[in-house]
Order: C-alpha cells, then sequence, then structure tokens
C-alpha cells in the first residue's frame, strides 16, 4: 500500500514504523505535521495515500483529511485510555501493565474505533527508555497488525463504547504533580518523579538560586546529607540528598528567560557550573565544573562490587574468559569527556585475560555519536566539535586495533552516525530486534568520521554503503541483518537483552576454534593496513569535517543549533521524504 506516516517529528517510533512498513513492500512517505498548517493536506494531495498512521502526533489532523481517509493514531495507552499524558499517569501510578492502542482518528482525542491493542509490562527505567523500547515493541505489533487488518478489508474495528472498555480521561500531567518536596518525599517517590520526566519535561526545581528542569534520576546507597543539599559530583552528574538516601541527576536544562529562550539539556555539573562563572561561560568537562561547585568528586570504580547500588556511566565485569564494558550516556550522545573515559576503560578492559570483550550498551541507546548539546554550549562549538570528533576516533581506532581477543558490539538500542560506527569497529555485532539503526551523518550536514569510510564497505559493499549514507534513512535491525551491517538479531525484549547477551558470549567464549578465529582476525587486519592504513582514512574523513566546523557557514551549525533547542528549523531540513521536498 501507499501509507502516509503524519508525525510531528520523525522521533524513534516513527522512524522504526517507516523502516518496518517499507520492509513489509509499503511505499511510505513521511509528512511533518508542524511544519505548516497545511502540510498535511499537501501531503495527502501529494502522494494520495491509503492509509494514513499517525505514530507521533501532537497536534490534531486535520478533519477534512481524517473524514476522508482512514487514519490511524498510535496512542501510548490501553484501550479506553485517553489524554495527552498517557505514559505520566502509567509512571506516577506505578502501573505493573499497560499498553498500546491504534485507534481510528475521530473529533474527540483518543475515542475512536479500535483497529489494534498490545499489553506490555512497565519496567522501572525512565519514560523515555519506556517509550523506546517496551511502547515501541506494543506499538510494532499493534500497527503492523491494524495494516494488516486494513489491507485485509474485512475487519470491523471496535468501538469504545463496548460495556467491557473501561474509558478514562488522564489530563496533562502539569508541574505541580511532579515537583520534589525533598523534606518529606522518600527516595523512591523522587525517583518515581524523575524517571516519569527523565527526557521531556523534566522536573521544575531550584539550584543555586536558579530554575532548572531535573532530567534523568538514579539511587546512590552511601552517600547521605541533609534533605535537597548537593552531595557530590560524578562523570557530570549531580548527587542531592533525599529525606531517606540520594539520587543521581545527570542533566539539568534551564528555565527559559529573555536572554535563553530555548535552553536544552546538557550535563548537571556544567550547567550548574556556568551560573557560578560570571563570564556565562560554560566548561564541556567535569572536572573544572566540579571545583567551582565546591562539591567533591566521588568516582565510582569500574568494576563496582554486586552489593552497591550507585550510579555510573562506564562499568566493567568480567565472568571467566569473558569481559563486559557497560556503557549508558543520556540520549546515547558522547562527549569529549565521555569518549575519554570510555577508552581509558576500554584500555583497563585490555588489561585484563579475556577471549571475548563485549561492549555493552545495555537495553536503551548505543549510541548515537558526538554530543551535539555540549558542543552547542561550548565557548567555542567549532574547536569541540573538534575535540569531540578526535576523541570518537580515537575510541574507535582502538577498538579496530584490537587482535589479541574477539570484540563484540552488544547494540540493545537504537544506535546512529558515529555511535553506530562505533559498534561497526567491533568484530561481531549482535542487535536487538527491535532497534532502530541510522548509519549515516548528512542530515546533521556533516561528512563523517569514526572510520566509516573503511567500516560500513567493509560490511555492506561500496554500493550499499554509498546507498545508506546519501539517503540518510532509517534501518530496521531485521534489514540490517539481511543485509550485513549486523551479525546477528537478538530478539528478546529489551529486559531480557543482558542476560540474553551473557548467553551468547558465552558460547562464542567455548567455541572450540576460538583461538583460529582470533589469528584470522589478526592476520586481516595486518593485510588491510598494507592495503591502505586506518591513519590515512582517519586523515581523510577528519580533513573533511574540520572544513565544515570551522566553516561558519557550514549548514552544520544551524541543524545543530535547531536540533538541540527543538526548533522548527531542524525538522524541516531532514527528511527527503517530507511533502514538498525531493525525493
Amino acid at each position: 500500500m501507499d501509507i502516509l506516516l503524519a508525525v510531528s517529528a520523525f522521533n524513534s517510533l516513527s522512524q522504526r514504523m517507516h523502516a518496518e512498513l517499507s520492509d513489509l513492500g509499503h511505499r511510505v512517505d513521511v509528512v511533518l505535521a508542524s511544519h505548516c498548517p497545511d502540510a498535511v493536506r499537501a501531503a495527502v494531495c501529494e502522494f494520495r495515500p491509503e492509509l494514513i498512521i499517525a505514530p507521533m502526533l501532537r497536534t490534531a489532523l486535520p478533519e477534512d483529511v481524517w473524514r476522508e481517509h482512514t487514519c490511524l493514531i498510535v496512542h501510548p495507552g490501553p484501550p479506553g485510555d485517553r489524554g495527552p499524558a498517557s505514559l505520566d499517569w502509567a509512571i506516577a501510578e506505578e502501573a505493573p501493565r499497560w499498553g498500546v492502542t491504534v485507534l481510528q482518528a475521530e473529533a474527540a482525542m483518543d475515542a475512536g474505533d479500535i483497529w489494534a491493542t498490545e499489553p506490555f509490562t512497565v519496567s522501572p527505567v525512565g519514560k523515555s527508555d519506556l517509550y523506546r523500547n517496551e511502547v515501541s515493541d506494543a506499538a510494532s505489533v499493534a500497527v503492523l497488525e491494524a495494516v494488516r487488518r486494513y489491507a485485509e478489508g474485512s475487519y470491523k474495528p471496535r468501538p469504545q463504547n463496548d460495556p467491557a472498555i473501561d474509558v478514562v480521561w488522564r489530563d496533562f500531567f502539569r508541574q505541580e504533580r511532579r515537583r520534589i518536596d525533598w523534606e518529606q518525599d522518600s527516595t523512591r517517590t523522587v525517583l518515581r518523579k524523575l524517571r516519569g520526566a527523565d527526557s521531556q519535561p523534566g522536573v521544575l526545581d531550584e539550584l543555586l538560586g536558579r530554575e532548572v528542569f531535573l532530567h534523568g534520576g538514579y539511587p546512590e546507597d552511601r552517600l547521605r546529607g541533609r534533605p535537597g543539599d548537593l552531595l557530590a559530583t560524578r562523570a557530570g552528574a549531580v548527587c542531592r540528598a533525599t529525606r531517606d538516601g540520594a539520587v543521581w541527576i545527570p542533566e539539568l536544562r534551564p528555565r527559559k528567560t529573555s536572554g535563553d529562550p530555548a535552553p536544552f539539556r546538557r550535563p548537571a555539573v556544567s550547567v550548574l557550573a556556568g551560573f557560578l562563572d560570571p563570564s556565562g561561560a560554560t566548561p564541556t568537562g567535569t572536572g573544572p565544573g566540579a571545583s567551582s561547585l565546591s562539591l567533591p568528586e566521588d568516582p565510582a570504580p569500574l568494576e563496582l562490587p554486586a552489593e552497591r547500588g550507585t550510579w555510573t556511566d562506564i562499568r566493567y565485569r568480567q565472568h571467566g574468559d569473558i569481559g563486559f564494558l557497560a556503557f549508558s550516556f543520556p540520549s546515547g550522545a558522547m562527549s569529549t569527556d565521555h569518549c575519554i573515559r570510555l577508552l581509558a576503560a576500554y584500555q583497563y578492559a585490555l588489561a585484563r585475560p579475556t577471549s571475548v570483550l563485549v561492549l555493552d550498551g545495555g537495553r536503551d541507546f548505543f549510541s548515537n555519536g558526538i554530543h551535539l548539546n555540549v558542543i552547542e554550549a561550548a565557548a567555542d562549538p567549532a574547536g569541540e566539535s573538534w575535540a569531540n570528533i578526535n576523541a570518537m576516533d580515537d575510541l574507535v581506532e582502538a577498538v579496530l586495533r584490537t587482535t589479541d581477543r574477539l570484540v563484540v558490539a552488544a547494540v540493545g538500542g537504537n544506535a546512529a552516525a558515529g555511535g553506530l560506527m562505533l559498534a561497526l569497529a567491533a568484530d561481531q555485532v549482535w542487535c536487538r530486534a527491535g532497534a532502530v539503526l541510522n548509519p549515516h551523518y548528512r542530515r546533521m550536514g556533516l561528512y563523517g568520521s569514526e572510520f566509516w569510510t573503511y567500516t560500513l564497505p567493509r560490511r555492506v559493499g561500496a554500493r550499499a554503503a554509498h546507498q545508506l549514507t546519501y539517503e540518510a534513512l532509517p534501518v530496521s535491525a531485521a534489514r540490517a541483518a539481511r543485509i550485513g551491517l549486523v551479525d546477528r538479531l537478538v530478539p528478546v525484549a529489551a529486559q531480557e537483552f543482558t542476560p540474553e547477551i551473557e548467553s551468547m558470549a558465552a558460547e562464542l567464549a567455548g567455541t572450540p576454534d576460538l583461538r583460529r578465529r582470533i589469528a584470522a582476525k589478526a592476520a586481516a587486519r595486518r593485510a588491510d593496513e598494507e592495503v591502505r592504513p586506518l591513519a590515512e582514512y582517519r586523515r581523510g574523513e577528519l580533513a573533511r569535517m574540520r572544513a565544515i566546523f570551522f566553516d561558519r557557514e557550514a549548514e552544520y551549525h544551524a541543524l545543530r543549533s535547531a536540533f538541540v533547542r527543538k526548533l522548527p528549523g531542524h525538522s524541516a531540513r531532514p527528511l527527503t521524504l517530507v511533502a514538498g521536498e525531493p525525493r
């Protein structure tokens, strides 16, 4: 069929729907509904779709469109749930089970007939993690079922006046409900509030006399203090005392002011340090910011004891002959500091006696490459871009030059740009079936680095590499496996990914020909080095990147600024499939 996706943003769920529907042979076009008031009407006239699907839509579809065409709305709530903040309420009320409903658009919000529904278990994670994983998995099942039913033509959607459906309206989840009472709220309550707003909209609070939004929250088992006090820093995050414990908060976002009408999230320490610096400069590293805050740095060892209940973004664990280097950075973005610390951890892992080393990205984002928010906040964005890409290249090169063991990239969540190239540097890529991959840089106005000109053609061939990077469209995990972008699909739920990876790694480490495979890998690296050294790939890529970074007129700078500030300028630029733009 010809299907039109009407979206407010081409987010992770919209990308997954585009990729999976395309895999099934449908022609899928996309329109950004917020691009202009008549964008949806124009897209309908241009593409003449047989079916319109709205995976993520913040504004109502025009009445003439949904009256004349079948329009399916993806609602992140069970049948009968209505309102604009379904997941917020599910987390706040600690619902053990929730669901996704695909319903037909009509005048009343979320009141249309039901085409499909799929339940899911609510894992104790942040809202954005839940959305990208359990919600996305359920939405995939429900949308594909609804499309199949529509195509067959005989299915009659279920009206919501069915007495078996309990209709519940849930209003906006306002900041008054999110606000933390540091004197009275328990750590459990604080964490629930933080997790319910981890990406958007954050929890409004006050620190150092300034209003900020808190993003993300993790428990701390040892540090204690007066409720509300800042206790320590770690890897750019701050630790804050509760009445019965403490929590780590990785990111902050200043409230809008006349001086900065569109502030954005970034590491908590750098935001607070910027408040204290009379020049207004914001440090990009964690060390200077920590000292200016007069807070102690509380580093966590890479190998945390099993009984510890604290947060750190990089960990190492070892099971016999297998090392697991786990990392998890907010939104998958890796700043210069993140890259330097992860490289140091990788070198630590290489010093351990293992034959298999797993880069364990966990259940959420694997990596999305350089940290555009930190770059945008830097006093010298071009210089910080250059430092960040070189730090990413150092990390990827270390993986490529590892010849004494097999390296596996465990991609449990979405990966894009340089973050995906980090995974491709490994010997094997194991990818969860629900992940979405974006092996390109073009939509941010970049040529790319991280040795992509070596690793991508090596896996998929020169022609496919050109197609992937030029078309710059999302790739489903299933298609990635078919074309050789990844080696193994891992068809498990998000919460089962790490245990499954541990089992698969044990199987790999136990193969009789492991030593032969390691030797063959080392020989292949030597042969490739003789044909064209890695240093040449790096020099060529970085020359192109440097020219972009230090060109004030390069579109990268405007695209980056619009992206981190969530301005319409970014949404209008990247989608070549948007109505009115060339295909």
